[in-house]
């Protein structure tokens, strides 16, 4: 029982902080530092237990250890825990940066404190789901705590427009995912996903209702990720969501519907030998996915091109880097697994930092978000500068930065699968995408001020900024950190 206490510890602290903080809230409704640093202090004993669980995991590398009162329910994999370190972090990424921007611009409200840890706690349950239903469940506190944050800021009619757009879009995606975990379970009597694999290596299967189980959760899963061509939502989102929500959604979530094409790929398609149906259908759903990836890439930059606004470009961006993702699920092979891995660390640490120094300089209601309005911000504020620059090229995929690593895992692993032209189409889409993100950096250090955006200060924020940039440089020059820990859960 005690090792199943370690295993589980990481979902039992998030998920009673969650529950705390939403408890006290009323308690302590004149102090919202309590709750602040509760929420806190949860997101960081939740990442350190599962930091401890993976290194017991690496230890001794093994397949899941059942736990007697979540049979057949739970995972407890290496990955489960690699993926709750890297959500806890991105929830503390947000809530350092986000007290000064309420309190400066609107009113700071801690339900916003236990939303976050909600959301996480979501993504963690995706992450140790060994049953579609519990994905499901997952999913779905993650998506109504998302789509709560958007409209946060009930004053402003953005904000609302972003969370009605977002929960009517959201809830007709449900009914897709929800569809083909049906078809899932008629197609194989189960939805425990060893035992779903297990009747596909057996050929124990329904293979119309695998076929239409596995087309309606692709759908599903592409509206949580933004791939095209059900990315519309996600540019008025982001845009309409306070800018702190917005690198949360746009980052974390991504990387949490990333996840769960990794789960249910490897139940699917890990026992292709003996089933040559299901080879076929695997050849099919590869080629629909690299075309999605493809499309997502070449939509999501090409659009970026055009826009004026420094919101709407990181979300079509984030549209693009949804595609480069998606790769790894094409090539489904360890170096494929492991690249999704890698680029969603580094994805959450350039985009929501990235996010933050737009949060530091935007006033007035959303003013100071023109790309225009960063000329000559390297004069005022040379550090914010230089940050923002290295979130740039590292999103630009550049050297030596953790996104130029993490393009290069996913472009590999698709060549080694034989998917070239997708190759070739990801390097076209990232040499577009140098257009917009270098240009920012051009605006900031070679072109005069029209006006200089006034930055407010904080420590926390920049703690926050600090740790994204550290992380971004850290994974870049020292790229094997992640991947040797990678590469034993596959």
């Amino acid at each position: 029982m005690a090792n199943e206490t370690i295993l589980m510890l990481p979902l039992y602290l998030i998920g009673f902080f969650s529950l705390a903080a939403v408890g006290l809230d009323p308690l302590f409704s004149k102090n919202k530092k309590v709750i602040y640093y509760l929420s806190l202090i949860g997101l960081l004993e939740a990442a350190i237990s599962a930091g401890y669980a993976l290194y017991l995991h690496t230890l001794t590398p093994a397949p899941n250890i059942e736990i007697s009162y979540a049979k057949n329910m739970v995972s407890t994999g290496g990955m489960a825990y690699f993926f709750d370190i890297l959500f806890c972090l991105s929830g503390i990424l947000i809530l350092l940066s986000s007290p000064r921007y309420f309190t400066r611009e609107y009113k700071e409200l801690s339900e916003f404190y236990s939303l976050i840890l909600l959301s996480v706690s979501g993504m963690m349950i995706m992450a140790h789901s060994a049953n579609l239903l519990v994905l499901f469940i997952g999913i779905e506190i993650m998506s109504l705590s998302f789509y709560i944050l958007a409209g946060f800021i009930r004053i402003r009619i953005m904000s609302v427009e972003a969370a009605l757009k977002y929960f009517l879009l959201g809830a007709f995606s449900t009914g897709f995912l929800v569809y083909g975990i049906a078809m899932i379970y008629g197609a194989t009597g189960t939805l425990t996903l060893s035992v779903i694999q297990l009747s596909i290596q057996t050929n124990t299967i329904n293979s119309l209702y695998l076929t239409i189980g596995i087309g309606l959760i692709i759908i599903g899963l592409s509206f949580k990720a933004a791939i095209f061509p059900f990315h519309q939502w996600a540019p008025d989102v982001y845009h309409g969501s306070p800018t702190v929500i917005a690198g949360f959604l746009s980052a974390a979530g991504k990387a949490a519907a990333m996840m769960a094409f990794i789960i249910i790929a490897r139940a699917i398609f890990g026992g292709l030998s003996q089933n040559n149906f299901v080879k076929d259908l695997y050849v099919d759903v590869r080629l629909v996915l690299a075309v999605l990836s493809a499309a997502t890439m070449l939509i999501g930059n090409i659009t970026a091109l055009v826009q004026k606004n420094i919101k709407r470009m990181l979300a079509y961006s984030s549209v693009a880097h949804a595609g480069y993702l998606l790769m790894g699920v094409v090539a489904a092979n360890e170096r494929g697994w492991s690249g999704i891995l890698f680029y969603s660390t580094a994805y959450i640490l350039m985009q929501i930092g990235a996010f933050i120094v737009i949060s530091l300089s935007e006033r007035n209601d959303e003013q100071n978000l023109k790309i225009s309005e960063y000329r000559g911000f390297s004069k005022a504020h040379p550090y914010l500068a230089a940050i923002m620059s290295i979130f740039m090229f590292s999103l630009a995929g550049l050297p030596p930065f953790a996104g130029f690593f993490g393009k290069y895992y996913l472009f590999t692993a698709a060549v080694e699968t034989g998917y070239v032209w997708l190759t070739i189409v990801a390097v076209i889409s990232s040499l577009i995408s140098m257009y917009f993100y270098i240009g920012l950096i051009i605006k900031m250090y070679f072109e005069d001020p029209d006006t200089q955006p006034m930055v407010a200060e904080s420590g926390h924020a920049v703690l926050a900024l600090t740790l994204s940039t550290a992380g971004v440089m850290i994974f870049g020059i020292f790229p094997s950190l992640l991947m040797d820990i990678a590469k034993i859960f596959f």
